[in-house]
């Protein structure tokens, strides 16, 4: 089980580190994703982190600069650190994985076992 948390209420300009953590499973045979959806719009991709294995990061050019994904293996965590937020960064915040052992960020498409989301309210 995935479980995405650490989301609330931030005031623009604000800083939110988002947690995501497993259950039942290590995170860091696997590639994690970070998505996000915004009342009334379709569910987009912010970021991933490749396995271990690999190491790299995605964020998505957009919030390059403002986002960063990180893992801690020996807490079986993988964070999103979210600066300078603006409301548009309101959204559901969910963490999937695509279960493939060892893999890089894949596709959006492959992502197949998605966490509850938490709830980011970025307003004044």
């Amino acid at each position: 089980q995935l479980q995405a948390s650490g989301g609330g209420l931030v005031q623009p300009g604000g800083s939110l580190r988002l947690s995501c953590a497993a259950s039942g499973f290590t995170l860091d045979y696997y590639a994690i994703g970070w998505f996000r959806q915004a009342p009334g719009k379709e569910r987009e991709g912010v970021s991933c982190i490749s396995s271990s294995d690999d190491g790299s990061t995605y964020v998505v050019d957009s919030l390059k600069g403002r986002f960063t994904v990180s893992r801690d293996n020996a807490k079986n965590m993988v964070y999103l650190q979210m600066n300078s937020l603006k409301p548009e960064d309101t959204a559901v915040y969910y963490c999937a994985t695509d279960l493939t052992p060892g893999s890089t960020c894949p596709p959006v498409h492959e992502y197949n076992y998605w966490g509850q989301g938490t709830l980011v309210t970025v307003s004044s």
